[in-house]
């Protein structure tokens, strides 16, 4: 007989592994379907905020992860951007994502997938309830009140056989099967736009732009010749590595493409380059529906895709995965409910919703009203006040994106609040919203406390309340840390002597009085 997983997730990304690991780590036996058997050779997703570096901490890889880093560490996230040709006199430079570092427990970090992927791989296969077949791939999903049937098949084999789990993961990508089968539709916006992606070597480039800017990761154009595009370089290395993204005309001969003449006219004179890929994606921002159907959930770029602007793909991918591997544990450990399942939809399909309209395409928005409605040579004076007014924008947005699940209904959050995209980042403890990372009277970070369950932080406290919470939390079966201190050393900037902390770092409830007796708030918060 067949063996069966509690979880089969489909796609070994970095969101199938990291969904894996935390299934994994959660005592879950899964199983991970991969088509591809080596790694990939474009240097995609390298932009990872300090929330993503918090999940490889409770992973277990953050100091592996660091050491992979390519880059100098003195090299921030940002970039530089300029007007039609990096050779302009017009260019700005945004702070990047440094500037929050410091309301999370992980400080941001760059590296290419390959080798974040490389990192997981290893962790992930050393976990002894994870087991992972490369080289195969979905054919199939079905579904009943009793569970899930993949079939898959081994590629180039002819092989195939039929898996059985209680629920399943698609996260197999832009064009996932596990979404197409379980009839999940799709929504926003297909540019109808053909993108070059070249990856090539050029210490001359290098050269080129260490004598104009300062050292950054990326360098953008913003031209009128390409309303809302970007056409951009990200360095994989300093010295020579370089990766380029543009658009361009989708009539062209694939063949005889002279990309490079793109390239060169981008950044406004004639170097020398070593190409090692070029290739070409369509253009579209795509969001999912929903995030499940019964039994059956997708994560990442199944549920949702945008082109790499901002960082914002992989990063809301892990964090899928993060938010689901803990409710899915709960939910078979017996802690959970269906309606704690359900709140993975719920939470994470407005956040990702809000990130493509108001952060990715509503930033291409601004910069494609200046672009037509401003020029050097038409009022320069203008121009220069529209294009300093690009990158308070752009420092702006850093600052407002810190999506929260307020709205939850799996949260205690105000009245009238929703989950979204939207927020500010600030050491105030609030219900929805990432917890702010604090030292302890012992020296230790809250983090470094947190455990894998829910954590009651009471500073302070009453304790008869903290005994409550205690005893309720045993009568439910939830997995709750009592860590007790002081209301000072810093800790007073929460504003709340308690707080309740989810698995996945975010505040449930907090306030220096309980609203409802602690059982009915822990019920409430695991769905029951």
């Amino acid at each position: 007989m067949a063996k069966r997983y509690q979880v089969v997730i489909v796609g070994g990304g970095p969101v199938g592994m990291g969904l894996a690991i935390e299934l994994g780590q959660r005592g879950v036996s899964c199983l991970v379907i991969e088509r591809r058997v080596g790694a990939h050779i474009v240097p995609k997703g390298q932009n990872l905020t300090s929330r993503t570096l918090e999940h490889f901490y409770y992973w277990g890889v953050v100091d592996q992860m660091r050491a992979a880093r390519i880059m100098p560490k003195e090299v921030p996230s940002s970039g530089v951007t300029g007007y039609k040709t990096l050779m302009s006199e017009h260019w700005f430079a945004i702070d990047g994502r440094e500037m929050t570092n410091a309301y999370y427990f992980q400080a941001n970090d760059r590296l290419p997938q390959y080798e974040t992927e490389r990192v997981m791989r290893e962790r992930m296969e050393a976990l002894g309830n994870v087991d992972v077949r490369w080289g195969w791939g979905a054919k199939s999903v079905e579904q009943d009140a009793g569970g899930v049937r993949i079939t898959i098949a081994k590629d180039g084999s002819g092989e195939t056989e039929v898996i059985e789990a209680d629920y399943a993961v698609g996260c197999d990508g832009g064009h996932s099967l596990v979404r197409e089968q379980i009839g999940i539709e799709r929504g926003g916006n297909d540019y109808d736009q053909l993108m070059l992606l070249a990856v090539f070597r050029s210490r001359e480039l290098h050269e080129i732009f260490g004598k104009r800017f300062p050292v950054r990761s990326t360098y953008r154009v913003l031209t009128p010749e390409w309303k809302r595009y970007w056409l951009f370089f990200g360095r994989i290395d300093v010295g020579e590595g370089w990766f380029f993204h543009a658009p361009i005309p989708n009539d062209v001969d694939r063949k005889t493409f002279d990309a490079h003449a793109v390239i060169e006219k981008t950044v406004g004179t004639s170097f020398k380059a070593e190409y090692d890929h070029i290739g070409y994606w369509d253009m579209r921002v795509a969001v999912a529906e929903r995030y499940q159907v019964g039994r059956v959930f997708i994560a990442g770029d199944a549920a949702h895709s945008h082109p790499p602007y901002g960082g914002y793909g992989v990063n809301n991918g892990l964090e899928d995965a993060t938010n689901l591997g803990w409710k899915l544990a709960a939910r078979l450990q017996g802690w959970g409910s269906d309606a704690l399942l359900a709140s993975y939809s719920e939470e994470r399909r407005p956040v990702f919703k809000e990130t493509a309209d108001d952060f990715i395409e509503g930033r291409t928005k601004i910069e494609a009203d200046v672009l037509e409605n401003f020029s050097p040579e038409k009022d320069l004076a203008a121009f220069k006040k529209a294009w300093d007014g690009l990158t308070k924008d752009g420092n702006a947005r850093i600052g407002a994106y810190a999506p929260h699940y307020a709205g939850s209904p799996v949260v205690l959050g105000p009245p009238g609040a929703k989950c979204s995209a939207h927020g500010e980042h600030t050491f105030v403890a609030k219900a929805g919203h990432h917890l702010p990372p604090q030292k302890l009277s012992s020296g230790r970070n809250v983090f470094e406390e947190l455990g894998e369950g829910f954590a009651f932080l009471a500073f302070d406290a009453d304790a008869a309340v903290v005994a409550g919470f205690e005893s309720a939390a045993k009568e439910l079966g939830v997995p709750l840390k009592i860590i007790r201190d002081t209301l000072a050393g810093g800790r007073e900037a929460y504003r709340a002597r308690l707080i309740l902390v989810r698995p996945d770092q975010y505040v449930a409830w907090c306030g220096d009085a309980a609203a409802m007796g602690p059982r009915e708030m822990l019920a409430k918060v695991v769905g029951r």
